[in-house]
């Protein structure tokens, strides 16, 4: 009723938390049933929708799980964080997403990305968007590193696999 409110509403995109308490208590099914009927009040219109995991309140099968249960509802993103329940977007998390997703799934990295290194080492693990609060400050170094010509994706094997101790990754 929601999805379909918000529609109605004029949202262009729908973002939806799947059911946390569901998915860490193993009822994946009636996770995918929830999904999909937000995806069917948003294809319904052509609005695409995203699902967001709280990846830092799930373990690696909770996600890998999340994200079959996304893919087999319809869903168009699968989504790390809202930014509200801790962590935010890793390495170790996109991948994992963007490898238990098809391609027809979008990965979008929600949090955390607070510099250039980070967002092109996750736009070099499959990240189609990236959420984030320092939309500016990413943009201004892009600019500066674009005249340096040093603003290069890496490929996925560089990516930052080995975080330094203060690392936000």
């Amino acid at each position: 009723a929601e999805a379909e409110q918000a529609v109605a509403d004029g949202a262009t995109e729908l973002d939806m938390v799947l059911n946390i308490g569901r998915l860490r208590s193993g009822q994946v099914d009636a996770v995918r049933e929830d999904i999909a009927a937000v995806v069917e009040a948003g294809h319904a219109h052509d609005v695409p929708v995203k699902v967001i995991f709280e990846t830092a309140l799930l373990d690696d099968a909770q996600k890998e799980a999340a994200c079959r249960a996304s893919a087999e509802a319809g869903a168009d993103y699968v989504k790390t964080s809202t930014g509200f329940a801790g962590g935010g977007a890793t390495l170790p998390d996109v991948r994992l997403m963007r490898a238990n997703s098809p391609e027809t799934v979008q990965v979008k990295a929600s949090g955390g990305v607070r510099d250039v290194d980070t967002l092109l080492a996750m736009l070099a693990e499959g990240v189609t968007r990236i959420g984030t609060s320092s939309t500016s400050a990413l943009l201004a170094e892009a600019r500066e590193r674009l005249a340096a010509g040093t603003l290069v994706v890496p490929e996925p094997a560089d990516t930052l696999d080995t975080p330094e101790p203060d690392s936000l990754y």
